[in-house]
């Protein structure tokens, strides 16, 4: 009896279809420009792309599709902007503009788990020369969300 009950559950999971995952990437670039110039912004695309279109496999030094490939190809256009405060005004970091674009990315964050998005990773990092007399650079976040 319990090995007819044992395989009958076992058949009934098989039957289960599992839902496929999806993953969606939320961008957050903001500006570590003083006096206000640069640009910041959280970037969320909204075109699906098919990765192995663009992709290709190098052997002996030899890649003819890529070179077909142009960087205009790649590029999409059907895209959100929502644009946030840049770090730093003349008199330096702004704290006022640190607290409102953490609001502004909270919302975002908000309306993404809304929408039935689960947050699985945040990757962050900064560019800039970083020398003396260095006063550019990025500070970038990916918020990365998947469903199903």
């Amino acid at each position: 009896m319990r090995i007819k009950l044992f395989f009958a559950l076992f058949g009934m999971m098989n039957c289960i279809v599992l839902p496929a995952q999806e993953y969606t990437v939320i961008t957050s670039v903001e500006s570590i420009i003083p006096a206000g110039i640069g640009r910041s912004r959280i970037i969320y695309n909204k075109t699906d792309l098919d990765a192995s279109q663009y992709t290709t496999e190098r052997t002996e030094g030899t890649d003819s599709k890529m070179a077909a490939i142009k960087r205009a190809d790649i590029k999409v256009d059907n895209f959100e902007e929502t644009k946030l405060l840049n770090f730093f005004s003349l008199g330096g970091i702004n704290f006022q503009n640190v607290a409102s674009n953490d609001a502004l990315i909270a919302a975002k964050l908000n309306e993404m788990t809304a929408a039935g998005w689960q947050l699985v990773f945040v990757v962050s990092g900064v560019e800039s020369d970083g020398g003396e007399t260095d006063e550019q650079g990025i500070y970038i976040t990916r918020f990365i969300f998947k469903r199903g």
